[in-house]
């Protein structure tokens, strides 16, 4: 039951460095409710020819000029940019869709999350279309979390991060939740900590670049791309990732 909209991972957040923000918000959940299964290490092996970095580039380029922040009224608010040729956007809160906007020519383009968590990661795309078609989704922009005076402010995984995990592998030939077609070089996590377009190295396997979410992964697991029975032979492997 892997499908590739329903992918998710967690970093410990003693690991990263982030932002400090309102201590009044509570902790994110991860977005899947059930039971999650022990991922036990099993060992496996790779494909043998490393994976390279996936090129993203021809889309949309990602909303950007993000300003806003946490209101005395409790809620998260925040105006974003136009983007030349975009027809509405969609705003996410963790990997989890937060805000369809419209671009019918308003004044300003906002959004508004009535429920926000401590850390949360902000991120948009423009859209080509109002179908939310594959074709029509734009770049993914970069994460945008509360800071020490609860305004948005970017925020990155630093590159020459370490994280030791447990790496497992798929095989589905779906679309990501980010509409690219599942394959080499895309893998999923838990947006809650490492914001979608990250890029991270994985031994054995190669670049990753992080496009994806799912229910069963969580803790210290991200999952990679392979195809057919590569996937299994992979098995799941305890390695040491690095962010670019």
């Amino acid at each position: 039951m892997r499908l590739a909209h329903l992918l998710a991972l967690t970093v410990f957040a003693s690991v990263l460095v982030a932002p400090a923000a309102s201590a009044a918000l509570s902790a994110c959940q991860h977005f899947y409710p059930g039971p999650i299964p022990d991922r036990p290490v099993t060992g496996g092996h790779g494909p043998g020819a490393l994976v390279g970095a996936v090129d993203v580039s021809n889309r949309l380029p990602a909303p950007g000029s993000v300003s806003g922040g946490l209101g005395t009224d409790g809620k998260v608010t925040f105006a974003f940019a136009r983007v030349a040729g975009a027809k509405a956007y969609r705003a996410f809160r963790n990997g989890q869709a937060l805000q369809w906007i419209s671009d019918w020519g308003q004044p300003t383009l906002t959004v508004t999350d009535a429920s926000p968590c401590q850390n949360a990661n902000y991120q948009l795309y423009a859209m080509t279309a109002e179908d939310n078609s594959p074709g029509s989704l734009g770049q993914i922009s970069t994460a945008y979390r509360l800071d020490g005076g609860n305004r948005l402010a970017p925020y990155r995984v630093p590159a020459g991060t370490t994280l030791n995990y447990r790496v497992t592998s798929y095989n589905d030939v779906a679309q990501t939740a980010l509409g690219y077609t599942a394959g080499p070089g895309f893998c999923a996590v838990d947006t809650r900590t490492i914001p979608w377009g990250t890029r991270f190295s994985v031994p054995g396997y190669g670049e990753c670049f992080a496009a994806d979410i799912g229910s069963w992964i969580s803790g210290d697991i991200v999952d990679v791309w392979l195809p057919g029975a590569q996937a299994d032979a992979w098995g799941i492997q305890r390695l040491t990732l690095t962010v670019r």
